[in-house]
């Protein structure tokens, strides 16, 4: 591959542990050398709360309404708060591994987070979507329990409500990033699921909101391809994992994802 070359990856719907072990395996990949710059789409089966790396598992979710209506519960190695992932009907959660270089841009973790936010507003705008990268975030602050609580810098609204949640981690130059892109909502499991939360659909909205209709996973999934490679001169190549990221996927689910130790509080 060039370096305009990036490996495009649409996974099938699957569980957390699952999810977070494969955006986890293809970040080790990248950094190893081994592995291409990787933008991923995905879906979540069952639905899944996900966690901040740093982030207390306490009251903020409940635990127990999870269970009660079949919500899974993991914790990701990205910071942030929680998000509520519902299925592909509702959510399309994107994923980017790179380098620095990949990007052409230097350590700065916010200008990784402003080239991404460019290529996918680029791609919600081609939808139709009135979107708005916020530069400076409007309210700042101790950071919330609910990721859609709060916009951060260089993350995308609607009319002033967030319709995409990210996060970021890296190691050196680099870096994983993935988000959450609302293309519905579940008011009342998010007001389940996020008892302290006064009104989770106060600060947050969806591309069904905007649209007047309700997009499907596989046409957000298009614009968006199309919106980093036109955003960027990326040309995007459908691919799978590698056989040692199929095998670093299996021990990250088993030893670390799965386990109710890393749930508990990350290690």
């Amino acid at each position: 591959m060039t370096a305009r070359d990036w490996r495009l990856l649409v996974t099938e719907a699957t569980d957390g542990a699952t999810n977070m072990a494969i955006d986890e395996a293809l970040w080790r990949s990248r950094q190893s050398g081994q592995g291409p710059a990787t933008i991923r789409f995905f879906a979540w089966d069952p639905p899944t709360v996900s966690l901040g790396y740093g982030q207390a598992l306490d009251g903020h979710v409940d635990v127990a309404a999870c269970r009660r209506l079949g919500v899974g519960l993991v914790r990701r190695p990205t910071g942030g708060s929680a998000i509520y992932h519902d299925g592909p009907e509702r959510e399309l959660t994107y994923t980017v591994v790179a380098t620095n270089d990949d990007l052409g841009v230097t350590t700065d973790l916010l200008e990784a987070y402003r080239w991404i936010a460019r290529a996918l507003a680029r791609g919600l705008q081609a939808l139709g979507a009135p979107v708005e990268i916020i530069g400076i975030p409007r309210a700042p602050g101790r950071a919330p329990a609910f990721c859609f609580a709060r916009t951060g810098r260089y993350e995308i609204e609607i009319g002033g409500r967030k319709v995409v949640g990210s996060a970021q981690r890296r190691r050196g130059r680099c870096f994983l990033q993935h988000g959450s892109v609302l293309l519905g909502a579940d008011e009342g499991r998010l007001r389940a699921l996020f008892p302290t939360t006064p009104d989770p659909m106060a600060t947050l909205t969806t591309l069904e909101s905007a649209l007047g209709r309700r997009p499907t996973f596989d046409e957000v999934a298009g614009v968006l391809e199309s919106g980093f490679e036109a955003e960027h001169g990326l040309q995007l190549r459908p691919g799978g994992l590698s056989q040692a990221e199929g095998a670093d996927v299996e021990r990250l689910v088993r030893e670390k994802y799965a386990s109710d130790a890393w749930l508990v509080g990350a290690a």
